[in-house]
């Protein structure tokens, strides 16, 4: 299967962003990408409540969505729609983000909310709140396809190994992370962590993410890292996004799958421990 992962700048307004998602997808399909995956809040890159609140949508009328469902449909791929900023009826008015996977007949096949909530102090200027817009989801997934099983995770995730490991046992061969790391963290942790999630399950990580300078016409724009990656079953990089917009191929095989976890098996081998 070759797999393409779409590196994109996202802005805050799901209008503008659609038409870009789309053409992407369309150019990754040309490609020979059978299965197409976009980063995480493909829709709308926001740190501002209040606009969130007035161009997000709940997810039966989400425009984005359905656009995506039917660009899957009409060119016969799986797509991953690496997340969506979605309203929801929450009483504290906090928003999803949620992952899809998409099948090539344009029918949702399985969803996820991201788990853990990225709220960190980076630096004296540099911070994030996930948790006061986002309400984290409760469940981990692992969705079937012709091409292998997927496990599902989103961005901050991936600092959580436990729900990766939790993936792998579940029968999951590839791992998606579609992202938006920040610049920071994402310089010095992203590469050696989708490396560790890889080599410590045995799985390929395919990790599309946002790039560059976001445009804000409402709060302050975010950077982030880029360098969408894909990632062998061994730790291998296979290929590397860089920090500009754009698309990269890969292709992937089941058996480097099986041959990783026949050289060193650790997936098989947790024991039970008693501590500290």
């Amino acid at each position: 299967m070759r797999a393409a992962l779409i590196q994109m700048t996202s802005g805050d307004m799901p209008d503008q962003n659609l038409p870009m998602t789309r053409a992407m997808i369309r150019e990754a399909a040309a490609g020979g990408a059978g299965f197409v995956l976009t980063p995480e809040v493909t829709n709308c890159l926001s740190s501002d409540r209040a606009h969130q609140t007035r161009v997000l949508h709940p997810e039966g009328d989400d425009p984005t969505l359905a656009a995506l469902r039917d660009e899957a449909a009409s060119l016969g791929i799986w797509l991953l729609i690496g997340s969506l900023g979605l309203r929801t009826d929450d009483p504290d008015g906090r928003f999803a983000n949620r992952s899809f996977l998409i099948g090539p007949n344009g029918a949702v096949v399985a969803w996820y909310d991201k788990i853990h909530m990225f709220d960190v102090q980076i630096s004296q200027t540099e911070s994030y709140r996930e948790s006061e817009g986002y309400r984290p989801g409760d469940r981990a997934v692992v969705a079937q396809t012709p091409f292998g099983k997927l496990g599902m995770a989103i961005c901050y995730d991936l600092r959580f190994a436990y729900l990766f490991r939790a993936l792998a046992h579940a029968g999951a061969d590839i791992l998606t992370v579609p992202a938006a790391f920040s610049h920071v963290t994402g310089a010095a942790h992203w590469e050696p962590l989708l490396r560790a999630r890889a080599i410590e399950t045995g799985c390929y990580v395919l990790a599309p993410a946002q790039c560059g300078l976001h445009p804000a016409q409402s709060g302050r724009p975010r950077r982030t890292h880029g360098h969408s990656l894909a990632v062998s079953p061994w730790g291998e990089v296979l290929a590397d996004g860089g920090t500009e917009p754009g698309i990269t191929h890969v292709d992937l095989d089941p058996q480097e799958v099986a041959q990783a976890r026949a050289r060193v098996p650790a997936i098989t081998h947790d024991r039970p421990f008693v501590g500290p």
